[in-house]
């Protein structure tokens, strides 16, 4: 029996950053080795990538779901094709880029989805900020639905559209039709 108490009590230290260390920094990341107390009380390292573009907002970025939506076809989901350098190779992914300074979440989306897309949609929801790689990263998002009328003129033959900033990822969209999984799990 306290031998069990000893376990228990030694698994409600609180766990706390003890210091962060800079290793390198970039443009857009920064790579830390934190030092940290783990539940047991032990000193532990971890090591850490972290934007330098985080400036206290709800989330550095939003992560985009478009759902097109058009007369007498199913709803499809519309992904990008970009070739992403961590990876070696092109990566299906959705539309997605970091918040402007003063921009909400929602106008942020709206934005990207055209620069990336080409396509006009309106916002059907936002998350609130979650972490997409916490064991390695900081970096937060706001996933944001956005519905697309295909019907619309602007958004029959849509081309990306770069922003100011320039640089487009040589993104391909796909639209994938969005089949109902719930009923072909019935």
């Amino acid at each position: 029996m306290e031998n069990q108490e000893s376990v228990n009590s030694s698994q409600n230290t609180k766990q706390h950053i003890i210091s962060e260390e800079l290793i390198s920094e970039g443009k857009w990341v920064k790579f830390e080795k934190t030092t940290y107390m783990d539940p047991t009380g032990k000193t532990r390292t971890w090591e850490t990538v972290k934007l330098t573009t985080k400036k206290g907002e709800s989330a550095d970025a939003v992560s985009i779901i478009p759902v097109l939506q058009r007369t007498l076809h199913y709803e499809c989901i519309v992904l990008v094709k970009q070739f992403r350098p961590p990876m070696g190779g092109y990566c299906l992914e959705f539309p997605a880029g970091l918040i402007d300074d003063g921009e909400s979440p929602e106008a942020a989306a709206l934005r990207e989805l055209e620069e990336e897309t080409g396509y006009k949609g309106d916002v059907a929801e936002c998350s609130p900020a979650v972490c997409m790689d916490p064991g390695l990263t900081n970096c937060t998002t706001h996933v944001v639905t956005v519905t697309i009328n295909g019907d619309d003129a602007e958004n029959v033959r849509p081309k990306p559209k770069p922003g100011d900033g320039g640089m487009l990822f040589n993104s391909q969209w796909l639209a994938l039709c969005w089949l109902r999984v719930v009923n072909l799990w019935k």
